[in-house]
């Protein structure tokens, strides 16, 4: 068999079900192959950019290995930015490179490019196979490292003549299964003793508590403390919960930012965040001031980084939440039973953001996802829009590039198909990604597009004015009509300029096509943003 088959066949008994990419000359083979593995579908995207965000995502919400193809040069480096954004948010994801055959390497030959060391650092693993024996070896090993202690991206290149080269029938070994890291029985003991102890105190929660959100209430409840939340990990801790407190952070709320910087809790218990930038509001040192500090996550560089800890748990959130829940129970405490209540905030006869993002999740299910892109309608999204069901926004503060949403709202359909998914995005955005609809056209995804277009970057426009009191006449542009585009494609399409034309037929009308469906808000909104302290940190700089 060919080299190139055994891993596929690797891949295939590993249950994996997409390659996400976009088919080359040296990558050729791998495609060819695939006509013998149904098992397997080649996503085909428009952009290799789109499909390692769309394997970002799937990795994320299938909670299984994901798998992304690009061709030798610039396909290979197209995928860079979804690597770094895999490595940031600890996402297992198998980049494929191709790579020119390994006799003409150094001689110039078409599109060469020496990929392993471009993706040294956002990776876990990466290499280049310069033999046919020792490629599915490589990929075995490469898959080991994405899915074994802290999970992140790896990523191997192909040379065109190692993936044609027949080799020997090879035995087909099992894919790893992820083992849970956890703290020791006396360390949860000791945890639990001081979280009595102190009495007062704060759970402030990252993106790391995907798929944990029910064992970090118990553990509010369980304590009686409030829940503050990073941005990134908006969606995963319902709004409507009483111990629910807002978000800290970039385009954080009020409330959440008093008891940082003035509560009198004496703990402060963090749960799956690196506290970066974004999730401490630039770096702020109250959080921990004249506070005892405990810090619970997989991946232990995160400890002492920035802020000291008196107890770092090293643990994978859910193992490690329900043995600590287990112990304060044992240790005599008990829930306190909430109530949520439930409202959706009302809008005003104001045509902005804020009111359109308001209007609009009165209308979709609250189980939807809501996928967002980056621009100034993030920091709307963050401050305003509710979470009343866990696992309902993707947010990438942390390594989102313009556009990623797009294809990330394309990954979240193919991982959990039966959840209604809405991507928002923007103009700015749309312009770099936003043929990855065709992409959802060809392989019938449901998946909404709403696209605010503003006709410039919002964001950079926002930024440049408070932060140098004048903008670039070029951040602006002409109007264009992006229903129009979409509808030119074949892709159904509505285009709104007043609040009162989104209404719950037309919404409903364009999810319930076979295929995806453009929701364009024609809207300039001259409000500024809800966005924190960014500004001010950004123009602290250079003085």
């Amino acid at each position: 068999m060919k080299a190139t088959r055994a891993v596929l066949d690797y891949l295939k008994k590993g249950g994996v079900e997409y390659i996400f990419g976009i088919p080359a000359g040296s990558v050729n083979a791998m495609f060819d192959e695939l006509y013998e593995i149904p098992e397997i579908t080649p996503i085909i995207t428009k952009h290799e950019g789109a499909a390692s965000y769309m394997a970002c995502s799937y990795a994320k919400y299938s909670n299984s290995l994901s798998v992304c193809i690009g061709s030798s040069g610039p396909g290979g480096t197209n995928l860079v930015s979804g690597a770094a954004n895999a490595m940031r948010e600890h996402l297992p994801v198998l980049f494929f490179t191709g790579a020119v055959p390994v006799p003409t390497m150094g001689l110039n030959a078409s599109q060469e490019l020496d990929a392993k060391p471009v993706y040294d650092s956002i990776t876990k693993y990466s290499v280049t196979v310069q033999k046919a024996e020792d490629l599915l070896g490589e990929v075995v090993k490469a898959v080991e490292i994405a899915l074994s202690g802290v999970p992140g991206p790896v990523h191997v290149a192909l040379p065109i003549d190692v993936q044609l080269e027949k080799v020997t029938e090879q035995l087909i070994p099992d894919f790893p299964q992820k083992e849970d890291t956890i703290p020791t029985e006396d360390t949860i003991k000791h945890t639990a003793q001081q979280l009595i102890e102190k009495e007062t105190g704060y759970l402030f929660v990252g993106q790391g508590i995907r798929g944990a959100s029910e064992q970090v209430i118990e553990l509010a409840e369980l304590l009686d403390w409030p829940i503050i939340t990073t941005p990134q990990a908006k969606g995963y801790i319902p709004d409507d919960h009483p111990l629910f407190a807002g978000i800290f952070g970039f385009a954080g709320h009020e409330n959440a930012s008093q008891l940082m910087n003035d509560g009198e809790g004496k703990t402060l218990f963090v749960i799956g965040s690196s506290l970066g930038e974004t999730a401490t509001n630039n770096y702020n040192t109250n959080l921990a001031k004249d506070r005892y500090v405990i810090q619970m996550d997989f991946d232990e560089s995160v400890f002492n980084r920035k802020y000291e800890v008196d107890i770092p748990l090293k643990s994978d959130i859910q193992p490690g939440l329900r043995m600590l829940n287990a112990q304060l129970e044992s240790m005599g405490l008990s829930r306190t039973t909430y109530e949520p209540s439930r409202s959706f905030a009302t809008p005003t006869e104001e045509y902005n953001t804020q009111n359109v993002l308001h209007a609009l999740q009165q209308i979709l299910p609250v189980s939807n996802r809501y996928t967002i892109d980056i621009g100034e309608f993030m920091a709307y999204v963050v401050h305003h829009m509710d979470v009343f069901e866990p696992n309902t926004f993707d947010i990438n503060v942390h390594f989102g590039a313009m556009g990623s949403a797009i294809g990330g709202a394309i990954g979240s359909h193919l991982a959990e198909p039966e959840r209604p998914v809405t991507c928002i995005t923007g103009d700015g955005c749309f312009f770099m990604h936003g043929m990855e609809m065709l992409t959802a056209k060809e392989y019938n995804m449901n998946v909404l597009f709403v696209v605010l277009n503003n006709a410039r970057l919002g964001m950079v426009y926002h930024g440049h004015t408070l932060q140098y009191k004048r903008s670039h006449e070029r951040l602006e542009q002409d109007p264009v009509d992006i229903a129009a585009m979409a509808k030119a494609a074949g892709v159904p399409s509505t285009r709104i300029e007043d609040l009162h034309e989104l209404t719950p037929e037309l919404v409903n009308d364009l999810r319930n096509q076979d295929g995806p469906a453009v929701l364009e808000v024609s809207l300039v909104d001259s409000n500024i943003p809800p966005m924190g302290d960014r500004v001010k940190f950004l123009s602290s700089f250079g003085k």
